[in-house]
């Protein structure tokens, strides 16, 4: 029996070549199916919000869609956005080689930081990008007051000073108490 030296490099190294190409089967998969499509996965757009001092404006890209195709949703709180992407007719003799488009239905809903006023949305489709202007309620908008530390400061004195009076003045009816209660 003779003893096989362990060399523990090259077991990481196999198991670092079985991992990728467990990789590569599951991302491009065997005859053109990726293990993506074989588990139905669906693409949304991706979105951008920024807030101004009196809107959120909520940018969404739909490459390639027609604004007939989508179905927007606002209410106070959220944004939903809804659409499918429908494949070309294609001719009898042509065929893929390779496809990584994806076709059919997505939804992404998107919840806003504030309440908006759903009904005086603003909306443009320009460049495969969906803009929409959400105007803020009233109550949500940020409110910035400035504060004046002087005030504050003068407000504090004065409580410090009052609550030094009614010490005084505890002090001194406590020292005739007991000057009157040592006189009887």
């Amino acid at each position: 029996m003779s003893l096989i030296r362990w060399q523990p490099l090259r077991e990481i190294d196999t198991i670092r070549q079985q991992i990728n190409h467990l990789f590569d089967e599951w991302m491009h998969g065997q005859g053109h199916e990726s293990l993506f499509t074989k588990l139905n996965a669906t693409w949304t757009p991706a979105v951008e919000l920024t807030e101004t001092d009196t809107d959120i404006i909520l940018k969404a890209e739909v490459p390639g869609m027609e604004a007939k195709d989508l179905d927007v949703e606002v209410s106070t709180d959220v944004v939903s956005i809804t659409g499918e992407y429908q494949q070309e007719k294609q001719e009898q003799d042509k065929s893929f080689v390779w496809s990584e488009f994806r076709y059919g239905q997505f939804q992404r809903i998107i919840p806003l930081p504030v309440s908006i006023k759903n009904d005086q949305v603003k909306a443009e489709f320009k460049n495969g990008v969906l803009t929409l202007t959400l105007p803020k309620v009233e109550a949500a908008k940020r409110k910035v007051v400035k504060l004046d530390l002087g005030v504050q400061e003068a407000a504090r004195e004065a409580m410090t000073k009052e609550r030094q009076h009614q010490q005084h003045l505890q002090d001194t009816m406590h020292t005739r108490a007991a000057a009157e209660v040592g006189t009887n």
